[in-house]
């Protein structure tokens, strides 16, 4: 069978899109792809506005130049708030744009998620949300109302498909509002960009099945990013009840092999889904963790190591 087809993204050179986790010198785009291509990587993700070029001309050459496909773009909407729509609908659709002019095969993705990082009631207790914490049902209803209505316009607009991040910090985090979020908006709309590390970290010390969980969304799974969850860090993180900065700073997030994900298992489940879209490796790297190049470069080989040992 065909290699999987892997990428990255800015996030793995630091690149988040929280203020609190910006660096005061962050690394610039060029030396970003250039590293992430001379580890082996075939595709990136965009990164917050402006990270890259926003012309589509330019970008198209940066990314040629290093036989890169574009691959998705995050966009936060605050999808709780209705009167939120409309902006994260034409924020949505302006991002699209950018994609589609610059897309390949395969097409790239709007990845939508929720306005993570800013709801203090959520990133307080990130790692350890209870079926308490969650949205009423008239905010289910909203919520997942927007979530459709940004899909729409951008598949009206430019063609291509929104993927939903589920994502520590917002409202959608652990596996039932996942579950949730996927049960109340058409599938013929939205997918899910399926995260390991977010769903094992969301998932809080009860734990869930992975495998399980694909299965009963196997059709929604329409991209996967693999991000690993350090279980030591993770069990501070509940035990001391940090906030999700606090976790992204101890580490929460290793590298591949080094936490809890059963890669194996991942891979695995993919190969028997003849699923054919990208992996992306991400790795959320703060000031002082290390050197973004080396973490990739291992976490590319890790998961390479992997795929060769399967049946």
């Amino acid at each position: 069978m065909k290699p999987f087809l892997i990428g990255n993204a800015p996030c793995s050179w630091g690149m988040l899109e929280f203020e609190e986790a910006k660096s005061a010198e962050p690394i610039g785009y060029q030396q970003m792809l250039d590293e992430l291509a001379a580890c082996g990587y075939t595709g990136t993700e965009l990164g917050d506005w402006n990270f890259m070029p926003s012309d589509p001309a330019a970008l198209r050459i940066e990314l040629a130049k290093r036989e890169l496909t574009m691959l998705g773009a995050f966009v936060p909407v605050a999808l709780k708030d209705e009167s939120a729509h409309e902006h994260g609908i034409a924020n949505a659709v302006k991002t699209a744009k950018l994609l589609a002019a610059v897309a390949t095969a395969p097409a790239p993705y709007l990845v939508l998620a929720d306005n993570n990082g800013t709801i203090p009631e959520r990133s307080d207790i990130a790692g350890r949300v209870s079926a308490g914490n969650s949205l009423t049902d008239d905010q289910w209803t909203t919520f997942a109302l927007g979530a459709e209505r940004v899909a729409k316009a951008v598949l009206e607009e430019t063609g291509l498909r929104t993927v939903f991040h589920h994502h520590c910090a917002g409202y959608v985090e652990t596996p039932s509002e996942i579950a949730t979020l996927l049960e109340r908006t058409d599938p013929n709309l939205l997918g899910l960009v399926f995260d390991t590390g977010h769903f094992v970290f969301g998932a809080g010390e009860q734990g869930a099945d992975m495998i399980s969980f694909l299965d009963r969304f196997a059709d929604r799974i329409w991209y996967v990013h693999a991000k690993d969850c350090s279980a030591s860090i993770a069990a501070r993180s509940r035990s001391e009840q940090w906030d999700y900065f606090a976790s992204l700073q101890h580490g929460v997030f290793c590298e591949l092999g080094k936490g809890t994900v059963d890669f194996d298992a991942l891979l695995r489940w993919l190969r028997s889904r003849a699923y054919s879209d990208y992996i992306i490796v991400e790795q959320d790297v703060l000031p002082g963790m290390g050197a973004p190049k080396d973490s990739a470069e291992r976490n590319l080989n890790f998961l390479r190591g992997v795929e060769s040992a399967l049946a």
